[in-house]
């Protein structure tokens, strides 16, 4: 005697070679023996061979129509034979009643399992339901192969174009673009990302990076929400000086600027005036949120999303030819460069001049900081405050140091439109690290920094201090020492128009000055919050300038065609590239000491990875 049975969600056949009450032993046609339950057994049968009757019931069960079969269920529950006989008719063989199970299995839409052998035909509305899924599944099958074969031949399918930044940096894993686009990748045997490049979804690689910066931290945008137009106060006294500032030429938020007059009792008044937009947005108003929210200007080669909306840097950058809103501090200065005295006032500074490092360059320099010789605009200016900046270098304990032979770069993306395609060039410009039109802005920020800091400090009122120790720089409301600069404590608080967390300190400083409440008291809870998030922010937006250096220096190279390099080894396989502000690591390079010199080759460049491969051409 053989049976039909079910086991695991399938069905099948096999020769009875013992039966108890509760259990059979089996033999299947490949000879092998089990054991299973009676109540699994849907029928018997012989007369039949075992493949014969499971093929016969097979066949007969695809050539079943499955809407009649589910009209022949009606509404209630009932066993697979009586189902048999309702559509087959009455006394329906073995082989089509086993058929009929084979069925009602294989159409889950139409039929509901009730139990083993059971079944119930699906509410009219539910399959209606089901069978448009279904139709719906296939229809997306369709047009997700339809993609894949595009993408697979080179092409770029219209309906990916509108949604590439969101498939590409922050796909939805369900979505059928992006399935479409992994089975397409998976059998390129490539990455999604390779594979969009190469079917020219990313045309601009630059631009690939800025999108995917933006869309981790500026998901709304780099653009401003509206905002209540900000004007500055006309109230304040106005200064009696002549400002000049001293910046790159790709600077407008325009933060600090000096002067320089000499007083009657022969002695010098320096004034350092920094931008003041805390007189002009109000704590908790729209501007004032969009500061602690973005944190910081970000700078990148070529652009740069700043902290202020222009409008607003507009109203409060220390412009030429206008009498702007400052927090000053002055200096009385001997002869012999002391400090005599600080007062700090607040004023509308007049700006008679911004100083550009490539127009006065060329004049104030190494070889002629300190020296007479030709005039120049602001020579006696500059030339005083470069003096005194050495006399405060010293002070800190600096001027002794070996000097660093390390070099600055500007880049410069020059960008033109021929036949209606933008053209892209980029300039690398090296600056000598600590010029003396650095050195001087340096030293005197370090200054206005470092004496406000300690003037909150004694005033008890909180402040955000940047403090270095054991190596490791951090932010904090400790107004502890910073061993790298020297001083005994050191706040940022002269960029207020570029970094939040000079933005606060200017809010508390500007407090004292009045001798009101400040904004944020001792362990103030928002105070913390806007240490964590600034340096959360001003890691990634580092990171990020860092990213597109390294871009463009790669650029760089291919532009100019460049093939052979002198590098410098930092440590094991790294080292630095001369000429650009390039760091990378060289396959086959032995260890050598640092600083030895070394001639590479470059061999491939990878924009997407931002690699570079050389090798080793000589030592």
């Amino acid at each position: 005697m053989n049976v039909f049975y079910e086991e695991d969600g399938s069905f099948k056949v096999a020769t009875i070679q013992d039966e108890q009450p509760a259990s059979l032993q089996v033999e299947d046609t490949r000879g092998k023996r089990s054991k299973i339950k009676a109540a699994n057994v849907l029928l018997k049968f012989d007369k039949v061979g075992l493949d014969d009757f499971f093929k016969a019931a097979q066949s007969e069960a695809a050539d079943v129509d499955v809407t009649l079969l589910w009209e022949c269920c009606g509404g209630d529950e009932l066993n697979f034979a009586a189902i048999a006989a309702e559509y087959f008719g009455k006394n329906p063989s073995l082989i089509q009643q086993a058929a009929a199970a084979i069925a009602l299995h294989a159409a889950p839409m139409y039929f509901y399992r009730k139990g083993r052998g059971n079944y119930k035909a699906a509410p009219e509305e539910n399959l209606k339901a089901a069978l448009a899924g279904l139709e719906r599944k296939q229809r997306e099958a369709e047009q997700m192969a339809a993609w894949q074969a595009e993408l697979l031949a080179g092409i770029l399918p219209e309906a990916f174009k509108p949604i590439l930044s969101k498939l590409i940096h922050r796909p939805d894993k369900n979505g059928l673009e992006y399935k479409a686009l992994a089975q397409a990748a998976e059998s390129a045997q490539t990455s999604t990302l390779r594979l969009l490049d190469k079917v020219g979804a990313i045309p601009n690689i630059a631009q690939y990076f800025l999108d995917g910066f933006l869309v981790e931290h500026f998901p709304k945008g780099r653009g401003f929400a509206e905002f209540e137009p900000v004007t500055a106060p006309e109230d304040l006294p106005i200064a009696d000086v002549k400002a000049f500032s001293i910046d790159d030429a790709t600077t407008t938020e325009i933060d600090d600027a000096f002067s320089l007059q000499k007083l009657k009792n022969g002695n010098w008044q320096v004034g350092i005036h920094i931008a003041a937009p805390v007189l002009g947005i109000a704590p908790g108003s729209a501007l004032d949120q969009v500061v602690l929210d973005r944190l910081s200007t970000v700078y990148f080669p070529g652009d740069k999303i700043t902290m202020l909306p222009d409008d607003a840097v507009d109203v409060f950058t220390l412009e030429e030819g206008a009498a702007r809103p400052a927090v000053s501090m002055y200096l009385e200065v001997s002869l012999g460069f002391d400090i005599l005295s600080y007062r700090s006032v607040i004023e509308r500074v007049p700006v008679v001049a911004n100083l550009r490092h490539h127009d006065i360059e060329p004049y104030f320099n190494e070889e002629t900081a300190g020296q007479d010789g030709p005039d120049y605009p602001w020579k006696d200016e500059l030339n005083f405050l470069w003096h005194f900046a050495g006399a405060l270098e010293g002070r800190r304990g600096k001027a002794d140091q070996p000097q660093q032979t390390r070099m600055d770069y500007n880049f410069y993306i020059d960008r033109d439109v021929v036949d209606g395609v933008e053209n892209e060039k980029v300039r690398i410009v090296p600056r000598k690290r600590g010029a003396p039109m650095d050195k001087l802005v340096a030293e005197l920020m370090i200054l206005v920094n470092s004496q406000w800091g300690k003037e909150l400090r004694d005033a008890q009122i909180a402040g955000i201090y940047r403090s270095q120790g054991g190596g490791r720089v951090r932010l904090s409301t400790q107004a502890t020492a910073h061993a790298g600069l020297g001083v005994e404590c050191y706040m940022w608080s002269s960029s207020p128009l570029r970094r939040a967390v000079d933005y606060i300190n200017q809010q508390q400083l500007v407090a004292m000055l009045r001798g009101e409440k400040p904004r944020y008291q001792k362990n103030d809870a928002e105070l913390f919050t806007a240490i964590s998030s600034f340096d959360a922010a001003y890691a990634a937006y580092a990171e990020f300038q860092d990213k597109m250096e390294r871009y463009w220096c790669l650029r760089f190279m291919e532009q100019e065609n460049l093939k052979d390099f002198n590098a410098q080894v930092i440590k094991e396989n790294l080292v630095r590239i001369d000429g650009m502000p390039l760091v990378l690591r060289v396959g086959g390079l032995p260890e050598l000491p640092a600083g030895t010199t070394v001639a590479l080759q470059r061999l491939n460049i990878d924009y997407l990875e931002l690699a570079v491969e050389m090798r080793v051409a000589r030592m």
